[in-house]
């Protein structure tokens, strides 16, 4: 079993993790709905019209922290939001509201159907592509915890440790977060890895976590993490 151990990061409003240390063996990046559908041109969020550059933000500083994951031998998960092709896993008020909005969940858009699995606009965008051996969960709704097996897969594997990117800030990656910190995981959140569909909501996202003292974990730029990984391995 792997023994490397990595040591707090500057993060906010304490230094991550509140026990000391991490390790590739008990830690997962999860990777949240970098989907077409929420960051590619004629997806979900485009037909909705808002600003893409907002979403696709975090982009680059994922791909750097994916890379560096990787290298280490973190768990690395990546989720996908959609629905079956019948729908019948999706609510009435979800369908409707996403009616109402011009970008009804199921149907056809530019990337195929919207927000509906096995089309091209629910496939994660390349440049942070799973590869060979990564886990990917397929939700029906926003928290990834939601009707999937999730937190059996990362018991099973002895993870205590949940480092997040992905979009957006506000919604799914905020859901997810909220419900891994009551299910007793240690999370931090890379703050240039994520975006949302309005700086506002993205800003006060983040605040949200670090009130109470972290009462959802901490936040942190990818430059922390990516300094801890670093001088553990020039140590090592």
């Amino acid at each position: 079993m792997d023994t490397t151990r990595f040591g707090k990061l500057d993060a906010q409003p304490y230094a991550w993790p509140y026990d000391g240390s991490f390790s590739p063996a008990t830690t997962a990046l999860v990777n949240i709905d970098w989907q077409v559908d929420f960051c590619g041109p004629g997806g979900y969020v485009d037909r909705m019209g808002y600003d893409l550059s907002l979403t696709r933000a975090g982009l680059p500083a994922t791909q750097a922290v994916l890379a560096a994951a990787r290298a280490v031998g973190m768990f690395i998960v990546h989720t996908r939001e959609g629905h079956r092709p019948d729908l019948a896993d999706c609510p009435p008020n979800k369908l409707w509201r996403s009616q109402q909005i011009g970008a009804g969940i199921g149907s056809d858009g530019p990337c195929g159907r919207i927000l509906t699995r096995g089309e091209p606009g629910w496939e994660i965008v390349p440049e942070v592509a799973p590869i060979e051996g990564e886990l990917v969960i397929d939700k029906p709704g926003k928290g990834s915890f939601y009707a999937t097996d999730l937190d059996l897969l990362l018991r099973t594997r002895g993870v205590t440790h949940l480092i997040f990117t992905g979009i957006t800030t506000d919604v799914c990656v905020h859901t997810t977060m909220r419900d891994a910190n009551d299910r007793g995981y240690e999370c931090l959140l890379l703050t240039d890895c994520t975006g949302a569909t309005d700086r506002g909501n993205y800003e006060a996202a983040l605040k949200m976590v670090t009130m109470q003292g972290g009462v959802f974990g901490a936040i942190a730029p990818s430059s922390a993490l990516l300094a801890s990984l670093g001088m553990a391995a020039g140590a090592a």
